[in-house]
């Protein structure tokens, strides 16, 4: 297979996934079987493209090709619904030989998704994987579930989906009350995971963080007056707004958010995500998303004050563990007491977690090897960053933490400071899921 059939593949199942399984879904209701047909797609792909070069309209070219294995599927079954959605199918074929963009109804599969008859604890994971094509090995991994126990789990989300033909048309606004916070968790964890430089630099799915930012703006402009929906989108345009200075532009190096430079952020986000927090009505209890925004909101306020307000943050996250007892607001929390009151405040606060999975949790390592570099248990400090650099797959971060283990075998009377996020990542990870 030549190079570029070969990337034209991998791009088209990293970047259009959602897109076709929602288009090739959209009639049948039956997402496993569209699954079923979108994967045979592009294994066929494969075999064709190196042969007949890639099609001017790769995207097109696989949902007609899905579309056919699927009314073939169809056929087979026999049955009157199979009929006419072969019907329907293959009227749209016309759509699939277009020359411009697809249209797209990811927002409406995963609406969909957080219909009322799923089960509430497999919604967010049943999205990031239809609509993203998240793989069950990582998302098992991010929520704390066995493989094999998410696996079962989602099989029956798709199964009820099909049996109840639930429509994937885009619903009204009437539905919005009990589904909008499903489809924003969803979205917010799969930008994590797309933030996060362990997954990033794993899977090659940087491109997460855009889709997150252009689903969160979509549902923030369906429901213009909902404030966690506009609070999602101004902590996505937030820490999208640092990106820039997570990486040091001469030699790669990872840059904690306590040492970005706030000339190097994005005026243009920042201003946006501050206009769309502004948008969350004082009267409104803040909830999970407006907490966050509002700590990163703090953070970007550096820029003109030079300072950062940790005593507005740690009441922040005081606030954000009382409504989300996750451990990454727990770990948050901890480091803004340890910018506040010192580092043995901060890690008498990890001490308490009591959590038996906190062993495979690298912010929670790295957290407590700054802390214990600070107080001076230099020891221990450096074991904390072996666990640490062991848990984290991204080079430039493994680099970051050698070089702060290296400090700690050479205690200096520089301090040693952890910013919340310090990692550039949100309070909360997609493993904190309620």
């Amino acid at each position: 297979m030549t190079d570029t059939a070969s990337t034209a593949v991998e791009r088209a199942a990293r970047l259009s996934y959602g897109r076709l399984l929602s288009l090739l879904a959209a009639h049948g209701r039956d997402l496993a079987a569209a699954e079923d047909a979108l994967g045979a797609a592009l294994l066929r792909a494969l075999e064709a493209w190196p042969v007949s070069g890639v099609p001017d309209n790769p995207d097109a070219w696989l949902l007609a090709t899905a579309r056919r294995i699927a009314v073939d599927a169809w056929r087979r079954q026999a049955t009157a619904g199979a009929l006419r959605a072969e019907v329907t199918l293959l009227a749209e074929e016309r759509l699939a030989r277009q020359d411009g963009p697809l249209p797209d109804r990811r927002l409406a599969l995963m609406l969909a998704c957080a219909h009322p008859a799923i089960d509430a604890a497999i919604r967010t994971p049943l999205m990031l994987q239809i609509i993203l094509g998240i793989e069950v090995r990582r998302m098992a991994s991010a929520f704390l579930l066995k493989p094999a126990t998410l696996a079962q789990s989602l099989v029956r989300a798709k199964a009820r989906i099909r049996d109840l033909r639930l429509g994937f048309d885009l619903p009204g606004a009437e539905v919005l009350p009990e589904r909008i916070g499903a489809v924003l968790d969803a979205i917010y964890a799969a930008y994590t995971l797309g933030w996060d430089d362990d997954f990033a630099a794993d899977d090659a799915r940087g491109d997460l963080t855009e889709e997150g930012c252009w689903l969160a703006r979509i549902v923030a402009d369906l429901a213009p007056d909902h404030a966690e929906a506009n609070a999602l989108l101004a902590l996505l345009l937030f820490s999208e707004a640092r990106k820039p200075a997570r990486r040091d532009r001469a030699t790669g190096a990872f840059v904690p958010l306590s040492e970005q430079d706030p000339a190097d952020w994005d005026a243009v986000l920042l201003t946006e995500a501050e206009e769309r927090l502004r948008r969350v009505r004082p009267g409104d209890a803040p909830g999970r998303y407006g907490l966050e925004a509002a700590i990163q909101a703090v953070h970007a306020d550096r820029r003109r004050t030079g300072r950062t307000d940790w005593r507005a943050i740690e009441h922040l996250y005081r606030g954000l563990v009382a409504r989300v007892p996750a451990i990454g607001a727990r770990i948050g929390h901890a480091a803004a007491l340890a910018e506040r009151d010192g580092p043995a405040a901060g890690l008498e606060a990890l001490d308490r977690l009591g959590v038996d999975w906190i062993a495979t949790h690298q912010p929670y390592w790295a957290t407590r090897a700054h802390l214990l570099a600070a107080l001076g248990r230099h020891s221990e400090a450096r074991d904390a960053y072996e666990r640490a650099i062991g848990l984290s797959r991204d080079p430039a971060v493994r680099r970051f933490l050698r070089e702060r283990s290296g400090r700690a075998a050479q205690p200096s009377s520089e301090p040693t400071r952890l910013a919340p996020g310090g990692f550039g990542q949100p309070a909360i990870s997609p493993g904190d899921a309620e």
